[in-house]
């Protein structure tokens, strides 16, 4: 467990959904987090980790992945080890994204999806998209570093209208709903 002074060391963001039913194409949602220094906090994203990319320096990494939600429970995960970012970066926003290309999909369209943020066995977010049910790609979670290098959490629950591609441009900005 981390407490208040300590700040967040490793946290994990974990995705579920079910498969899509029997002869149609399968959904596939994905994990992302893009990386923000210190002097650009809401500007552009250093760089962008997914399904097919790592960290640079391999703090940020994918240990599960699923193109169709199919297996038990939480069918993909990403690994966010915070106390190993270097101090040029202050923000790491993560959010879901569902990829468009066999046609429109919102998180409505998508049974039993849920996510999961923990650090250790403590949970820090439980959430099923109910109230971005419209949208096509959500943020969840944004890590910030306080002056004293300290990692905090914030539930950052907010639905957008774009594709992975463009998710990945506009998830960190100030200002979206």
């Amino acid at each position: 467990m981390s407490s208040v002074n300590k700040g967040l060391g490793k946290a994990e963001v974990k995705l579920k959904w079910d498969p899509s039913p029997w002869g149609r194409s399968p959904h596939h949602l994905d994990i992302i987090a893009t990386t923000y220094s210190a002097d650009a906090p809401y500007g552009r994203p250093v760089y962008v980790v997914h399904h097919d990319s790592r960290s640079p320096d391999g703090t940020i990494n994918m240990p599960r992945h699923s193109e169709t939600g199919q297996g038990f429970g939480f069918v993909e995960a990403m690994v966010l080890e915070l106390d190993r970012l270097a101090p040029t970066f202050a923000r790491v926003v993560v959010g879901v994204a569902i990829h468009q290309s066999t046609g429109p999909k919102t998180f409505g369209d998508i049974s039993n999806a849920g996510v999961l943020v923990i650090e250790g066995y403590q949970k820090l977010l439980e959430d099923d998209f109910a109230q971005v049910a419209g949208s096509t790609s959500t943020t969840v979670a944004e890590f910030t570093r306080d002056a004293s290098g300290t990692w905090e959490f914030h539930a950052m629950i907010r639905g957008f209208d774009s594709d992975p591609v463009e998710f990945t441009a506009e998830m960190g900005s100030a200002g979206q709903s």
